[in-house]
């Protein structure tokens, strides 16, 4: 439970450097063990209050979050029309963050990263892909198949085993 790694956890309880990957994964097949580590592990998801649904929620954010919620841009040069942020003195039509206290929960959970560079400030969102990807194994929107074939491309064919009994 320390690092999750079996193998680490082998090295801790006694066993030797060359046989604790080995030990390791043995141990984890063992039915005793794989209930502590279950029982553990549920404990400390209730201590910290992680639930299923607060996962989903979390992925959710990131997966339907709106850039547009965490930034404000000016209109461009070629834009006449927009009555957004007016350009600054050196023709520049500058990108502002939502203040702190005006953006939601939500966009705030989404965003990854907030910077200040040579140029200016830096916005990083979470991945939304892979959020999205998450969330849609998490419902089996997506199922992995593996198609089997044989040489060339051919169809299996299912071997039979039959045991023919010898008459005596």
């Amino acid at each position: 439970m320390i690092d999750l790694n079996a193998t680490q956890a082998a090295k801790r309880a006694g066993y030797s450097e060359l046989t604790a990957q080995v030990q390791g994964s043995r141990l984890l097949s063992n039915v005793m063990v794989g209930e502590a580590i279950a029982a553990r592990q549920a404990a400390i998801a209730e201590k910290l209050s992680v639930t299923q649904e607060r996962i989903v929620a979390e992925l959710a954010k990131i997966a339907f979050s709106d850039i547009r919620k965490a930034v404000q841009w000016g209109r461009s040069p070629i834009d006449t029309e927009s009555e957004n942020a007016k350009p600054n003195g050196l023709g520049i039509y500058p990108v502002e963050l939502v203040g702190s206290d005006k953006i939601d929960d939500d966009t705030a959970a989404a965003v990854s990263e907030v910077s200040l560079t040579q140029t200016g400030i830096k916005i990083k969102m979470h991945d939304k892909k892979s959020a999205l990807v998450d969330l849609g194994k998490h419902f089996g929107m997506f199922k992995e198949r593996v198609e089997l074939t044989g040489k060339d491309g051919a169809a299996l064919v299912p071997v039979v085993n039959v045991r023919l009994r010898s008459r005596s």
